[in-house]
């Protein structure tokens, strides 16, 4: 018997930057291994809403293709935020990270008013903070992936990163030592990579929500082969993890 997942792409042909489409890849290749039907839907401006949205992906940008999508995303801002608040688990990447919040001021003095998903403001700098990045998050341990940015992002009294960095000049704004954000099973975060291959927690944590949110339980039927090849994408994983980890920033 099918069991769908439904994976919303979120503006796929003006933020996907750095391999973020990698992370829709890993969602749908996890699902299916773990015995789900992954239906992906890429929704681009003016496209339609599907009628099911389990988990929502979106990637970065340039400021130039935020400006792009910003009216699109603000017609869509209340069933995002209703989604949100339902328990929807969702992954924004940089420049869509920066829209879930309250604003960005970009580097030349433009505001994008953003959605407010996530209680944080950006503001933009002439100095970018770029490389590999490690960060430590208490559920998902030690988060792996690769930043470059220059918008520094400010987290609301009470919001919840999604990790710590252990110096200065990184993460959020290379202060606080602060990285992304989480409210409810929402993940903002500045790692490209692309980040799931990289961080199969994370992944799992995606799917386990989306599936329970719509079938109330998860359950796995996954073949034997399933499961060793399950098997060998975390070790590969595991080797891709300790590359970077390696590699001066």
């Amino acid at each position: 018997m099918a069991r769908p997942i439904d994976i919303v792409s979120l503006y796929p042909k003006d933020m996907n930057i750095y391999g973020d489409s990698g992370n829709v890849l890993t969602i749908e290749r996890r699902l299916a291994l773990y015995g789900y039907e992954p239906r992906v839907h890429a929704v681009n401006q003016r496209d339609p809403w599907p009628d099911h949205a389990d988990v929502i992906l979106g990637g970065g940008g340039q400021d130039t293709g935020q400006k792009k999508i910003i009216d699109d995303l603000y017609a869509r801002a209340d069933t995002l935020r209703a989604l949100a608040d339902d328990g929807t688990p969702m992954l924004m990447i940089c420049g869509l990270y920066q829209l879930f919040g309250d604003y960005f001021e970009t580097v030349d003095g433009a505001r994008l008013e953003g959605i407010s998903i996530i209680g944080a403001h950006t503001v933009g700098r002439d100095v970018r903070m770029i490389g590999n990045l490690v960060e430590h998050s208490d559920d998902f341990g030690d988060v792996i992936g690769y930043e470059n940015h220059s918008g520094q992002t400010f987290l609301d009294a009470g919001v919840r990163p999604l990790g710590t960095v252990a110096h200065d000049g990184m993460g959020n704004n290379g202060e606080d030592h602060t990285e992304g954000a989480r409210v409810h099973n929402v993940i903002g975060t500045y790692m490209h990579g692309s980040l799931l291959p990289k961080n199969p927690a994370i992944s799992d944590f995606l799917i386990r929500a989306a599936v329970e949110r719509r079938y109330g339980g998860f359950r796995p039927e996954s073949a034997p082969a399933q499961g060793e090849e399950l098997a060998r994408i975390d070790r590969v994983a595991g080797r891709a993890r300790e590359a970077a980890r390696l590699r001066p920033r």
